[in-house]
């Protein structure tokens, strides 16, 4: 199952910075089957279906992780329905609740997608 037309991933300034990061520590892809001009291709694709979405007003949730709070403004500034993560454990203790807001792992999301 690819990305439907109605699932539009928003990106930010952060979080590009932050895959951009991950994917230049080789020490992760030891294991992988793609060398880093495929991963950075990869990623290309992935940003072609993203809509670029700039924060202007910083609401900072208070997550636990002060380097998670970019997620939650992203979404609120994108007017996302939900963020899809393995990291649950912040981003549901946040001080701030946005109540139309999911927090969800990725298995989660995609039991949603396929209703």
């Amino acid at each position: 199952m690819g990305l439907r037309a109605e699932v539009i991933p928003l990106m930010g300034t952060a979080l590009l910075a932050e895959y951009e990061d991950v994917l230049g520590r080789p020490e992760l892809f030891t294991r992988s089957r793609l060398d880093p001009a495929e991963r950075d291709a990869l990623l290309d694709i992935f940003l072609a279906r993203c809509r670029w979405t700039r924060v202007y007003y910083r609401w900072r949730p208070n997550v636990p992780d002060e380097g998670d709070n970019h997620l939650v403004e992203l979404a609120i500034a994108g007017g996302a329905q939900a963020i899809v993560t393995w990291n649950l454990r912040d981003l549901l203790r946040m001080e701030l609740r946005f109540p139309t807001l999911k927090i969800l792992k990725p298995e989660g999301f995609l039991r949603e997608v396929r209703r």
